[in-house]
């Protein structure tokens, strides 16, 4: 594992960038890594952000694209609009969390 980092606050990523420890995130960081892919958060990105978030901290493993766009309240088009380059993977990086199972 490597560090890197983001908005003055060094943290562990693997080599994608992805957080490995979910507990050095803060919405401060989450601020920071959304700038870096070109984000700027709304309200309607926070949501995303902090329902993936927490779904893998309750359960372990991030919500598929689908599950996402029913659990989260925002529709899988929406989705793509706030998170054109990948919702799952991009609404990750921001939320401080391993990169989810099935991203390419």
């Amino acid at each position: 594992m490597t560090t890197a980092t983001i908005g003055g606050k060094t943290v562990e990523v693997d080599g994608e960038g992805f957080l490995q420890k979910p507990e050095q995130w803060d919405e401060e960081l989450g601020v920071e890594i959304a700038k870096e892919l070109g984000i700027e958060l709304t309200d309607r990105h926070w949501q995303v952000v902090k329902y993936m978030r927490q779904q893998v901290l309750d359960t372990g493993s991030a919500p598929s694209i689908r599950s996402l766009g029913k659990q989260s309240g925002v529709p899988i088009k929406e989705l793509y609009q706030l998170f054109p380059k990948g919702p799952a993977k991009m609404a990750a990086k921001i939320a401080g969390i391993p990169k989810p199972h099935g991203c390419i």
